[in-house]
């Protein structure tokens, strides 16, 4: 959009964003608050533990093949992770804490007592479906279901364009053909020429008008702003009529995409959800009835917050 002005009133409910609070990034002024947990991944072997590094380790290619091909990946909700790794999940549960991450630990993937192999959540993006899910609860709290705005975080990769030397983002093919194969060599090489060459505009998936448009600059990140009707997130398609559907992915072969907004509200400002991208939840800021509806629906794990909660990834005084 060429004005952005509609976002303001964000900028202004937003508190410092080094405050240790949500509401470096979610309104405050909203009657109540949702957290809906994005949920994690589990890989489990039908017939026995997942086995560990070392036992992979000394497999054969045989063995290790037969391994892979038994592996079942599933969601897996923080219900289930907290009670696989014996914690306590509550309204303000961090993911590192519910799978008991050492100090030094990597909490992205964690290893369960009972031998499941477990993944932290996507954090600052929703899968097509569980936006779905929300989006048919939020349009039953506002007056303006078909008039409002979706905004997203201009660093997502590939979303905008921008002059450089290197495009926004690399499609990888790999090839047994030798001249293919000596071409891909030396695009990697590239980058050390590229300093004396002119800047090109890089496509991105938004055209270049709308990438180097205004933006909606709110305390902590830079956002491309969208108009239209927040009902349309509520179809199970609706990827494939945004803006930013990623069109250049398509033309190699990827399946037809689109990123989930990070702020999406109405005109008449009943309610708000942030998807924040350094978030393993989105936060829905809105009325009592909107949050309770949210925390009681079956498709979604989510728990009311109070207004100034910490989400910071030591904010779990439960889990120590």
């Amino acid at each position: 959009m060429s004005d952005t002005s509609a976002g303001d009133w964000l900028r202004e409910r937003l508190d410092d964003p080094w405050n240790a609070t949500m509401h470096s990034v979610v309104p405050h002024g909203f009657p109540a608050y949702a957290r809906i947990l994005h949920p994690g991944i589990v890989r489990s072997l039908p017939d026995r533990p997942v086995p560990t590094y070392d036992e992979y380790d000394a497999m054969s290619e045989a063995e290790r093949q037969a391994v892979l091909d038994q592996f079942i990946d599933e969601p897996a909700t923080w219900a289930e992770t907290a009670s696989a790794f014996g914690t306590t999940l509550h309204p303000l549960a961090q993911w590192q804490r519910i799978v008991r991450t050492p100090m030094d630990g990597d909490w992205n993937l964690r290893l369960s007592p009972d031998g499941r192999e477990f993944t932290a959540p996507i954090e600052g993006d929703l899968t097509p479906e569980m936006l779905s899910s929300i989006a048919s609860l939020l349009v039953d709290h506002t007056t303006t279901p078909d008039a409002g705005f979706a905004a997203l975080w201009e660093g997502r990769g590939g979303l905008v364009g921008h002059m450089g030397h290197g495009p926004s983002r690399a499609f990888l093919t790999f090839s047994d053909e030798p001249n293919h194969q000596a071409m891909l060599d030396r695009s990697v090489k590239d980058p050390f020429n590229n300093v004396f060459r002119k800047q090109t505009w890089q496509e991105g998936i938004l055209s270049r008008e709308v990438s180097e448009g205004p933006r909606l600059q709110l305390l902590n990140r830079d956002h491309v702003l969208f108009r239209g009707a927040v009902s349309d997130f509520a179809r199970a398609d609706w990827i494939l009529d945004v803006p930013w559907r990623d069109r250049p992915g398509e033309e190699h072969g990827f399946a037809p995409s689109a990123q989930s907004p990070a702020i999406l509200w109405p005109d008449d400002h009943a309610w708000v959800m942030v998807s924040e991208i350094d978030y393993d939840s989105t936060i829905v800021a809105g009325s009592a009835e909107l949050v309770a509806a949210i925390c009681a629906d079956q498709r979604l794990e989510a728990f009311p917050i109070p207004e100034n909660a910490e989400l910071t990834w030591d904010s779990d005084e439960v889990n120590r």
